[in-house]
């Protein structure tokens, strides 16, 4: 399944999020898989493809962060996915 998650930085947390994450990569847990991200212009968000069988091994790869980040986790489709579930209209 596929997630959009959408990470919201703590104040003062982006220096010590990426001195972290030079130190131990992105700390994901067997079975979640990192797509692409981007982040907002302020520096303030991060949005994220994340791939995983379920929610509980996104939550163990957030509890990880969650003293520098905020999450918000979104379960998505592809495009190609959602219409191809519709069937044909």
């Amino acid at each position: 399944m596929l997630y959009m998650v959408i990470e919201h930085f703590k104040p003062d947390g982006v220096q010590q999020m990426a001195e972290r994450f030079g130190r131990h990569g992105r700390m994901l847990p067997k079975g979640v898989v990192y797509h692409s991200s981007w982040i907002d212009q302020s520096g303030t968000q991060c949005f994220q493809i994340m791939e995983a069988s379920g929610p509980e091994l996104l939550k163990a790869w957030m509890d990880r962060w969650n003293d520098l980040v905020d999450f918000e986790v979104i379960p998505v489709l592809t495009s190609a996915d959602f219409w191809a579930s519709r069937g044909p209209q």
